[in-house]
């Protein structure tokens, strides 16, 4: 180890132990003659051009030590500084700041590979003066630096107008170009720019040295601009997942491996009125108890199996907000290697969507299908009026319910009322028939409207059966005091149907002879019976059993009108 020690030499190391060994002779000298009394001046004379050669060779031995400490302070500066963030035009702008510096240039340009397209970009131009220079003067030779990217090494000339390489190039020529320094940027063998520098006015100022400096230099820049154009690209990545986050009406929460929520929306933060600052970094058990124990069950499923639960619906009650209806899906969130890593949970509000639903259900109870569907989205575009066109009408009503009324209590009343009259609307609707409205006891309804139907009559006609039927199924379960019957009465004929009323209160109907010859034949048919006028026979009699009647006397009508008892279909 002492020898090896002893044999490590340093830059400058034999200068100066000559010129030790020549100083230690003239110190001798001196002190000799000054012992003798003799002069010293003829042997010191001829000592000195040796003392002023060693004293040259010295300053320039300094000269080089100070040369390379420069260069060497000056890549660890500059490593310093373009490591000390990560923001890539920071970055990109202190690189060639540097590379003006290091090299004496006049201007520095810095180019960088676009990974969309695979050719070199401008991405930053500094002069002397550390100003950004204009896409305008970007006047550098192409050439060059297109053999820099596709050689990989490093070009230095310095006088481009009289090198044989390149003085032929018309930017050269035409740009005025002398000076020249180019450098590939290299990251784990592969070429990711180029730096150029030059000097448009002097000669001579490059050279191999300032060559392989700025390659030591491009090789540290390449990493540090590599990393600066990864953070980019990932802080562009997140910014853009953070606003699909923020933008998306969808709440979004996940979780990671020890059940910490990592990720609290915008629209999570409004379904379940909880800030995000609140939430963030906490258990999901801990920061939203009741979600966690309505979906545990998920949860755990999810992460034992690393399959996605969709669309599990529940209702949870918050405080001061009162109760909610949540649709919920979770997704495993998995690593490189498909082990999960987390839940990704997203939640949607449903509360206003199930309430409007309830209210559908609830209008649905007192207006046909039919006629909500026909009902436009803007009410002002609701006008009174209607239309002529032939329709069926039916009207049943319950035969001794006045009578029956006398004998018993109202809530009793209501309640049989209730049964017999939701027997008639099932059978109406079954068929797709619009209800028109019900009168006390009496069902009334109306085919072919508001959409067409080619057999509306028959529709009627099955409508009544089903009266019938429900009428008998119903007498099988209540007692016999209670058992009452429908009659009804069917027509065929135009009427003008639409809406009436006011602007405030409308109801879609129909309004014609027809309609009230059905209720003329409901008051004249027996109990369970069901009559047909002659129109309404011709048009199902192939689909039906049907009883010709004496002709009746009707209310309102001056012949006698003839009339079918229906029996059933054939």
């Amino acid at each position: 180890m002492t020898d090896n020690l002893s044999r490590t030499t340093v830059p400058g190391q034999d200068n100066i132990a000559a010129l030790r060994d020549e100083l230690t002779q003239i110190a001798l000298i001196l002190a000799q003659h000054f012992d003798a009394g003799a002069p010293v001046e003829a042997e010191l004379y001829q000592r000195l051009p040796a003392l002023r050669e060693k004293l040259a060779r010295f300053e320039q031995e300094l000269a080089a030590l100070a040369l390379d400490r420069g260069e060497l302070a000056a890549l660890y500066g500059i490593s310093q500084a373009i490591g000390s963030s990560l923001n890539l035009t920071e970055v990109l702008n202190e690189v060639m700041d540097q590379i003006i510096r290091l090299t004496g240039a006049e201007r520095a340009f810095l180019m960088l590979v676009a990974p969309e397209t695979g050719e070199l970009e401008f991405r930053a131009a500094r002069n002397m003066d550390r100003e950004t220079i204009a896409a305008s003067s970007f006047e550098i030779s192409r050439s060059i630096v297109k053999q820099v990217a596709t050689s990989s090494e490093p070009i230095v000339t310095t006088n481009a107008q009289m090198d044989p390489r390149f003085k032929a190039q018309e930017s050269v020529i035409g740009y005025n170009l002398r000076s020249i320094l180019c450098a590939p940027l290299r990251v784990r063998g592969r070429v990711t720019g180029v730096i150029y520098a030059d000097n448009r006015i002097l000669t001579g100022l490059f050279s191999d040295r300032d060559r392989d400096l700025l390659t030591t230099f491009a090789g540290q820049a390449a990493v540090r601009i590599e990393n600066a154009r990864l953070f980019e690209s990932i802080a562009n990545a997140k910014a853009l997942m953070d606003n699909i986050f923020t933008s998306i009406t969808s709440g979004v929460i996940t979780t990671d491996v020890q059940d910490r929520i990592t990720l609290f929306n915008r629209a999570a933060e409004s379904i379940l009125q909880m800030p995000a600052t609140a939430i963030v970094g906490s258990r999901f058990a801990d920061a939203l108890p009741v979600l966690e124990s309505k979906l545990r069950p998920l949860v755990e499923g999810v992460k034992t199996h690393g399959e996605p639960v969709v669309e599990f619906e529940t209702e949870m009650s918050l405080p001061d907000w009162g109760s909610i209806n949540l649709r919920t899906s979770l997704s495993p969130l998995k690593d490189a290697g498909g082990e999960t890593q987390g839940i990704a949970i997203v939640v949607d509000d449903l509360t206003e969507q199930r309430r409007l639903e309830s209210r559908y259900q609830l209008f649905q109870r007192y207006l046909s299908p039919a006629v909500i569907e026909r009902l436009p989205e803007d009410p002002s575009e609701l006008k009174l009026g209607g239309q002529r066109q032939e329709i069926s009408s039916l009207f049943a009503d319950i035969r001794g319910f006045t009578n029956f009324s006398q004998q018993h209590d109202p809530e009793t009343l209501m309640e049989v009322l209730n049964q017999y009259l939701a027997i008639g609307a099932e059978a109406v609707l079954a068929e797709e028939g619009t209800l028109d409205k019900f009168m006390g006891d009496a069902v009334v309804a109306f085919f072919n409207a508001p959409l067409p139907q080619a057999d509306h009559v028959l529709r009627t006609v099955r409508a009544a059966l089903r009266i019938r039927e429900g009428i008998a199924l119903l007498h099988q379960r209540v007692p016999p005091a209670y058992r009452l019957s429908y009659r009804v009465g069917i027509s065929v004929g135009d009427a003008v149907v639409g809406n009436v009323g006011t602007a405030q209160r409308l109801d879609y109907t129909a309004i014609g002879p027809s309609v009230n010859l059905a209720r003329r034949l409901q008051e004249a048919a027996a109990s369970g019976q069901i009559l047909l006028t002659h129109t309404a026979y011709q048009r199902a009699r192939k689909h039906i059993e049907a009883q010709p009647l004496t002709p009746i006397k009707a209310e309102g009508i001056s012949e006698p009108v003839t009339v079918y008892a229906l029996l059933g279909l054939k």
